[in-house]
């Protein structure tokens, strides 16, 4: 076997103190403690885009796992299932009864259903194989909006919900009959549940008038109540073990929410939140692989998202701030070597200020003022194009690295358009907005004319782009709603891929082709924090930037992104942010 030497071309080294910047995969003895050391990728949870339902529903029942589910029923009354594959849902057969309200447990192939509105609270309960649902034995209390767990259709708890009144009662199920066992200690409905017949754990809920934090765990013969939420909900949805669980969405009392909370046996600890806010939805998996789907934000939603507790993750910290506070700007070139040019202070300003990777550095304007301009290439070498001076422009201009020239014009004459490229001689402009239009246009820069290629597929402005000529990204942007859409650029023509996880105008981006890209920040009003990482298949949040704001700048790759300047109200932002993936952190090995 090699050793670490011939693998990596040293020796273990041994220090006193563990090295105050260590790179990742670096393995060191720290004669101090006496313990073998090594830095790796800092790893964390975070929601990423699954295939949507066939149908929006919200209130349904839900079991199996990330990659093997079933959604049942929903509001309104119906008797729907959908399977899903781990990245499309298929409708399959129906239950005898239709129902919403409802509580699930089990797998893809062998589940029960318990309680139900259909119509009024119900005890109907059926059995799934697989192929087709049968009903079986009735629970002995009719309730709706009670929770539920389970192995598979012979083994499952129904606990809680609400006839009325709310109940305390839990029944367990064999495979024949529903027995009644040990009530719950808090009578609720609305809560979440997950683990199995033997071994369950119920959280939120109602306790009239509001919703709780409650949280209790069953051990095959009595509830005990364990430590709270961090946040009081209902409508929530559940994954995972009574040691080992995960609790995300649901609603606050009014507020409906995106939070995710892990539970490892003992305490909650929040973790990064979904991508779309959401109560009544269905949810199934592990702790560590769950699945979201459904629900209401509303409206009723069939959006999916998927889990994953240790995905590698970045992280922003704080750079110094732009010499000239602005909004609707554009940006081009790395982290430590960026150019930030136009926007609107206001004014509308032609300011460019040239940042070193330390301190902003103001250098000759554009020739042209404008905002909601559009740019691209590195801090030597850029181009900039469209606007509103106002009113909306065709400008292009081309930098050298000491000044701006004017160019030829692009043909269409717009703002709020993205673009990518390599310098001021490979360039593409995509979307964009004039009075009346939300342009699908692309046009490609030579270095001395604008030519039009083909559309986006979907025509928006103030999207988000990154890559180069041949190798882009389009993301996100406003074509009279909030757009999440994605598509990617080989040179030829733009393709539809997975959509990001937040819908989002006035968006950053940053990367260096169209499989690695980072989008970061926007507008749904309010501004927004997010972040997150293409890996050339779907969207992964990230740790969220530190300060909210749109119609910002953006600039470098998804391992060392900027982003600079944007609507950071109640002004324009002038603040920097610097971004590292993956985040580096210190572990004992021994």
């Amino acid at each position: 076997m090699a050793t670490y030497k011939e693998i990596y071309g040293t020796n273990i080294e041994a220090v006193a103190e563990d090295p105050s910047n260590p790179i990742t995969g670096q393995v060191w003895y720290n004669t101090t403690t006496n313990q073998l050391k090594g830095n790796r990728p800092l790893a964390s949870g975070s929601w990423a885009t699954g295939g949507s339902m066939n149908t929006a529903t919200q209130f349904l029942g839900s079991s199996g796992t990330q990659s093997a589910a079933l959604g049942i029923g929903g509001d309104p009354v119906r008797t729907k299932t959908e399977s899903y594959d781990g990245s499309t849902w298929t409708e399959v057969n129906d239950m005898n009864t239709g129902k919403e309200q409802l509580a699930a447990a089990g797998t893809q192939t062998s589940s029960i259903t318990m309680g139900a509105n259909t119509g009024s609270a119900s005890a109907i309960s059926e059995s799934w194989n697989g192929t087709s649902w049968t009903e079986v034995a009735d629970l002995n209390t009719a309730r709706r909006l009670n929770a539920g767990s389970g192995t598979d259709n012979t083994s499952a708890l129904a606990f809680g919900g609400l006839g009325p009144p709310s109940y305390a009662i839990a029944e367990s199920w064999n495979g024949s009959s529903w027995t009644e066992v040990g009530d719950m200690n808090t009578a609720r409905y609305g809560p979440t549940g997950t683990g199995t017949a033997a071994a369950a754990i119920a959280t939120g809920g109602v306790v009239p008038p509001a919703a709780v934090a409650n949280v209790e765990v069953w051990n095959g013969t009595s509830w005990t109540e364990v430590a709270d939420l961090n946040s009081s909900r209902t409508y929530a949805a559940s994954s995972g073990t009574s040691t080992s669980a995960l609790v995300f969405g649901g609603d606050e009392n009014p507020d409906i929410c995106t939070l995710t909370e892990l539970w490892n046996g003992t305490s909650w600890v929040e973790q990064n939140d979904m991508s779309t806010a959401r109560s009544a939805l269905g949810g199934t998996g592990s702790s560590a692989l769950a699945l979201a789907f459904g629900g209401a934000s509303p409206p009723q939603t069939a959006a999916t998202e998927e889990w994953s507790l240790n995905t590698i993750v970045g992280s922003w910290s704080t750079g110094n701030n732009m010499n000239q506070a602005r909004d609707y700007l554009a940006g081009a070139g790395t982290q430590t070597a960026a150019l930030a040019f136009g926007g609107e202070i206001p004014p509308i300003t032609a300011v460019t200020e040239s940042y070193d990777g330390t301190s902003w550095t103001e250098v000759n304007d554009l020739n042209t003022a404008r905002r909601q301009i559009a740019g691209a290439g590195i801090q030597t070498s850029a181009v900039a194009f469209g606007g509103d001076t106002p009113p909306y422009s065709n400008a292009a201009e081309t930098w050298n690295g000491t000044s701006w020239t004017t160019v030829s014009s692009i043909n269409t004459t717009r703002r709020g358009m993205a673009g990518s490229g390599t310098d001021n001689t490979a360039v593409i402009g995509f979307g964009g907005v004039d009075a009346t239009t939300y342009y699908a246009s692309t046009e490609s820069w030579n270095g001395s004319t604008w030519t039009e290629v083909n559309d986006l597929n979907t025509g928006r402005e103030r999207l988000g782009g990154a890559g180069t000529e041949t190798s882009a990204l389009a993301f996100g942007g406003f074509n009279g709603a909030y757009d999440a859409e994605t598509e990617s650029w080989n040179g030829t023509s733009w393709t539809e891929v997975s959509d990001l996880n937040l819908a989002r105008y006035a968006i950053a981006g940053a990367g260096a082709d169209n499989t690695s890209v980072l989008a970061f920040g926007g507008i749904t009003s309010p501004q927004r924090a997010e972040t997150e990482l293409y890996n050339g298949t779907s969207w992964s949040e990230q740790n969220d930037m530190l300060n909210a704001r749109g119609a910002l700048g953006g600039a470098g790759t998804t391992a060392a992104a900027l982003a600079f300047a944007g609507q950071n109200p109640p002004t324009g932002g002038s603040l920097t942010e610097e971004w590292q993936y993956p985040v580096p952190t210190t572990i004992t090995l021994g």
